[in-house]
Parts: C-alpha cells; sequence; structure tokens
C-alpha cells in the first residue's frame, strides 16, 4: 500500500533515492522496481533484516531493471550518513510524527537531496488522527509512538522556510480511517474484535483486488477523511534557498 504517488517522481534507471524511516520497505520496494539505485534507511535493524531479504528475492527473481541497486542501511534520521546533495529524491513517509527534533530531521532530509530534486513527506492528516487521539490514549501513548499531530499548513511552512518549493500535495487512505477509528474505540491490540476483523479483511480484499468500486469511493473520501497527506516539495538551485532564507551567497 503505497502513500506516494510514484508517477509525480521521476524516478527510474540511474536515480539516486533514499527512503528514510523506511519502516517495512514498500516505497523503497517500488523505487526499486522502477530501476532507481535504493537506500532503504532506518534505525530498526531487525525491521531492515526483512526488508533486505525482499530487495534479494526482487532481484533473483527478476522484478528489477538490469543495473538498478539497493541495500539497507541502519541509522538515525538526525544524523544521516551521506554528503549534501546525494540524492535525487528523499521520502520521508509517517516518520516525522514520530521525531522529538522534527526540524533537525527536516533539515537532514533537505541536506542530502540535490538541487532541482524532490523532497517527498507525508504525515497522519490532521482530523482523522484528532479522532484516534480522543478515542485512545494506547494509539499514540506509547513508546515509538505519535507525539504530535500535524496541520498540513505547519508541516508545510516549515519545509518551505528552508526554501523548498510545494509541488503538488494530496491526501491518501480515506477507507483506513474508519479502520483506525473502530481499533481505537474497541482497543487497539484487541485485532480479534468481529468489527475489526471484518474491515482488515475488506481492505485486504481492497489492496488485492483494486475494484473499481472501492478506488472511485477513496479518491471521493480522500479530500475528506484521507488518513495520510503527501506533500511534494522541489529543491530550487543555493542561490534560491539562500534567498528565500535571507541570507547572501557570499554569507554561506
Amino acid at each position: 500500500m503505497l502513500t506516494v504517488d510514484f508517477d509525480r517522481l521521476a524516478i527510474g534507471p540511474g536515480a539516486k533515492v533514499i527512503d528514510v524511516g523506511c519502516g517495512a520497505g514498500r516505497h523503497a520496494f517500488e523505487a526499486y522496481r522502477r530501476g532507481a539505485d535504493v537506500i532503504a534507511f532506518d534505525r530498526d535493524e531487525a525491521e531492515l533484516q526483512s526488508v533486505d531479504a525482499i530487495l534479494q528475492a526482487m532481484a533473483e527473481n527478476g522484478e528489477v531493471p538490469a543495473g538498478a541497486a539497493a541495500k539497507t542501511v541502519v541509522g538515525d534520521a538526525l544524523s544521516l550518513p551521506y554528503g549534501d546533495e546525494t540524492f535525487d529524491c528523499v521520502i520521508a513517509s509517517e516518520i516525522l510524527e514520530h521525531i522529538t527534533q522534527d526540524d533537525a530531521a527536516i533539515a537532514e532530509l533537505i541536506r542530502v537531496l540535490k538541487c532541482a530534486g524532490t523532497l517527498v513527506v507525508t504525515v497522519p492528516r490532521w482530523l482523522p488522527e484528532q479522532v484516534c487521539w480522543l478515542l485512545s490514549d494506547e494509539y499514540h501513548a506509547n513508546p515509538g509512538g505519535h507525539i504530535r499531530i500535524y496541520r498540513a499548513s505547519e508541516l508545510r511552512d516549515k519545509i518551505a522556510r528552508s526554501g523548498l518549493h510545494l509541488a503538488h500535495a494530496h491526501h491518501a487512505h480515506a477507507l483506513h480511517s474508519p479502520f483506525w477509528w473502530l481499533k481505537c474505540a474497541v482497543g487497539v491490540e484487541n485485532s480479534d474484535h468481529p468489527a475489526v476483523s471484518a474491515y482488515h479483511k475488506l481492505l485486504v480484499w481492497d489492496l488485492m483486488r483494486r475494484p473499481r468500486l472501492t478506488r472511485i469511493t477513496e479518491s471521493v473520501l480522500n479530500p475528506v477523511v484521507g488518513k495520510s497527506v503527501a506533500m511534494y516539495f522541489t529543491k530550487p538551485p543555493a542561490a534560491a534557498v539562500a534567498a528565500t532564507q535571507g541570507y547572501s551567497v557570499a554569507s554561506l
């Protein structure tokens, strides 16, 4: 299940992509499938072992173009072990809401992005997330859980202040919002509840079959109750960034 719309990204053979906080690897897999040179980056070493196994299986099964490369790297989003302007595309999907020092993390995402490159950030949307927090402390008050709820305008402005330009934004996963509201209402860990189990089966069926009815329904509902908001930023040349931040190039 992709939150990022890859058709909006110029990702193909030779493109350098990092998926920061890749989790189970869904976006790293898609970038690799499109022929990019991919870094799946996360602090969870155990999770990355599973991601690495799938990346290797994709290569062995001929699911990626010749010349594509992918590897997993364990590390901290606050200190990415790469030089300035290394990647054509930086993806940070559903991670900033977990990070206390989100400004520092954003600065790192921008630092490693090439000029004219694309930064894609997704976070839980304000309204569906507010409902989840109201229904359940268990949903967010746990180690590694969500520590903040963003308004899209707030996050947009945080990133734009660094000189990046918002190129596009959209919402995603409207069908998942009621699922999480239901889980929060009956207990986040109560996956065996009949209503939760039935809804989960519906989501799996939708993911596997992609029927036209649910695709249309979700596209209509996304602007209203989409679970996530995705924003796509472009990085202008250094001189333009400096001007936006109020500095002269000579002072940098």
